[in-house]
């Protein structure tokens, strides 16, 4: 009976967590990927389906695969994640001039979602021809 619960409880973090992920792509406060590698971590205590379906997709599955196997980060990945993080912070700035406490906050929560960012290890692709 306990084990039913804990599978269920896992089942429903880890949606919600899928949920925030997306809401994630299309606000910038909200980061992508760490609500993916939690949703992960959430269906493989307790859907096998839906973590080898976050595993396999073909947008984030290699990130997710590789955070899994050496919890690491492609630097293409990282500058990509920064480009975003760049563009949609810039664009919320500009919307919200003349609101310069929102403006400051929004540049101190970009900072900080850069240097955690960028703190990631990254993966050490081994060129054969070396």
């Amino acid at each position: 009976m306990l084990h039913v619960v804990k599978r269920q409880m896992y089942l429903i973090l880890g949606a919600i967590f899928f949920v925030t992920g997306l809401i994630g792509v299309i606000l910038p406060i909200l980061p992508t990927t760490p609500f993916m590698i939690l949703a992960a971590g959430c269906f493989a205590k307790s859907s096998p389906r839906f973590h080898q379906a976050l595993l396999n997709n073909r947008w984030i599955g290699e990130d997710l695969q590789r955070w899994e196997k050496e919890h690491t980060m492609l630097r293409a990945t990282k500058k990509r994640a920064t480009w975003v993080i760049v563009i949609m912070f810039s664009i919320s700035i500009a919307i919200l001039m003349g609101k310069l406490w929102l403006q400051i906050m929004l540049v101190v929560i970009a900072l900080t979602l850069l240097f955690f960012l960028w703190r990631v290890p990254e993966d050490r692709v081994i060129n054969p021809a070396e």
